[in-house]
């Protein structure tokens, strides 16, 4: 049986397990900074609320928005956030992590462009303009986890196993790297004629980017020193800063990749896949013991990042592919997931710890915070306790989102959000998202126990399922 974490009538139960716990959560439930206004750059978002950049599994075929899509960002435009960060869009065809995903190019533009519009006009319609909401959007490599095949930056013995992929498979070459930054500039041309008001370099959860900050065992530009595994990120915002004056850009960065977890020999709890000494294949790990994070390395990238030109930084972990549990702290696994290997407070924990020592490392850089959907509907107290502290910016929901898209309207107009609104983290969209077996290739991605159009899709998908 999953154990139940999430079991707190109020509040005070809530800071009753943090202390026991011994977790550094703080609560501070009258809400006040959050509703203030942050500026990025040139850019002013009215309020420090955000909508992390969460897929919907819900494109064409051919990479552009579906009907879904157009209702996911009405939804989020209305929603009151003051900056929503659209989903990850591949830059090459080649690039998609799913046959659904949206794909930016010229016979896209004009459909994503009615999509950031929708989003916009949304959000006018009950706020009265769209002055204050910045909107950007995530271009993205998937790397080893493209469709339909992988393209690796570098092997990674525990996961490469978990794709079957053979010691001799190729590495992309320094010069397919380099094409590929191309792709990158060419992507956030049309994301500035689109309309957008910046483009996210996305650095996380083990897509091609940040598998390159891990990779220390690469030969050749692109590998082995830190100067190296930062090559690929320095010369595409400089690309970009030259190719589109005035756009800004921003990062969505992997802090801390930890290991790769499989199910225990019991077929419940995860446990970490057997690893050596010292580990070579993560961003972010104690080499000694990667069960820890090292940030040496994170708080020297958002330093060159800073410098590089990047006025927003958002601060993930994990690899939602080999160890969910610290990216996204969940109550209940997907059905073919691990149970969590800790509290999910601890998960939290980490979160609000990593993020802090990267905001004040770069306190003049608004870093949107990740790490709080678990939280429910306490995570509003949560968030303003840390941005009153000055340990971030903006405070950011992705799976909470997606149930929960006015989130930010509720504690607007009420100063609270709703306990049968919120998201219960039981990991029903990552099984959305993970199965295949669908006409299209790829089932659409939402809130099962939330919004009513899913919960016919995860029935499907349940009774379709190869067993």
């Amino acid at each position: 049986m999953t154990t139940t974490f999430f079991r707190y009538r109020d509040i005070e139960q809530l800071q009753e397990d943090v202390e026991a716990l011994g977790v550094d959560v703080r609560l501070q439930p009258h809400v006040k900074a959050l509703l203030e206004p942050v500026r990025i750059g040139t850019l002013v978002a009215k309020n420090s609320l955000a909508i992390h950049p969460m897929e919907g599994c819900d494109g064409t075929l051919d990479g552009k928005p579906d009907e879904l899509v157009f209702r996911r960002y009405r939804r989020f435009g209305a929603g009151g956030a003051g900056l929503i960060w659209f989903e990850a869009t591949a830059v090459l065809p080649e690039a998609r992590a799913n046959s659904r995903q949206l794909l930016i190019n010229a016979g896209n533009a004009k459909s994503l462009e009615e999509l950031l519009n929708t989003a916009k006009r949304s959000h006018a319609e009950v706020f009265g303009s769209a002055e204050g909401l910045v909107c950007g959007i995530q271009l993205t490599h998937s790397g080893r986890y493209s469709h339909p095949q992988p393209l690796i930056a570098v092997h990674d013995p525990a996961l490469d196993a978990k794709k079957n992929i053979p010691p001799d498979y190729p590495v992309l070459s320094d010069e397919e790297l380099e094409r590929i930054e191309d792709a990158y500039v060419c992507a956030a041309q049309w994301a500035q004629k689109i309309g957008f008001d910046f483009v996210d370099i996305k650095q996380c959860h083990r897509y091609l980017l940040s598998e390159l900050l891990a990779a220390k065992t690469r030969e050749g530009r692109y590998g082995g020193s830190f100067e190296n595994r930062t090559r690929f990120v320095r010369n595409v915002i400089a690309k970009i800063k030259a190719a589109c004056p005035g756009l800004a850009i921003a990062s969505r960065i992997n802090a801390y990749d930890g290991v790769p977890y499989q199910m225990s020999a019991a077929g419940k709890e995860g446990v970490p896949c057997p690893y050596t000494t010292p580990y070579l294949f993560g961003f972010g790990c104690d080499e000694d013991d990667p069960l820890r994070e090292d940030l040496t390395e994170p708080i020297q990238l958002v330093r060159w990042l800073r410098d590089w030109g990047v006025c927003l930084l958002n601060v993930s972990m994990g690899n939602p592919y080999a160890n969910p549990h610290i990216g996204r702290p969940f109550e209940k696994p997907p059905i073919d997931g691990y149970a969590a290997p800790e509290h999910p407070l601890r998960g939290v924990e980490r979160h609000f710890r990593v993020t802090r020592a990267i905001q004040r490392t770069v306190p003049d850089v608004p870093v949107v915070g990740t790490g709080y959907s678990w939280l429910r509907h306490y995570f509003a107290a949560a968030g303003e306790a840390n941005k009153r502290a000055g340990d971030v910016s903006l405070v950011g929901l992705g799976r909470g989102a997606i149930a929960y898209p006015d989130f930010a309207r509720d504690l607007l107009e009420h100063g609270a959000v709703k306990p049968n609104k919120v998201c219960l983290a039981v990991s029903y969209c990552t099984a959305l998202m993970r199965w295949k077996h669908n006409a299209l290739g790829q089932f659409p991605c939402g809130c099962v126990p939330r919004d009513e159009v899913y919960a016919p899709i995860y029935q499907q998908g349940l009774k379709t399922i190869k067993r």
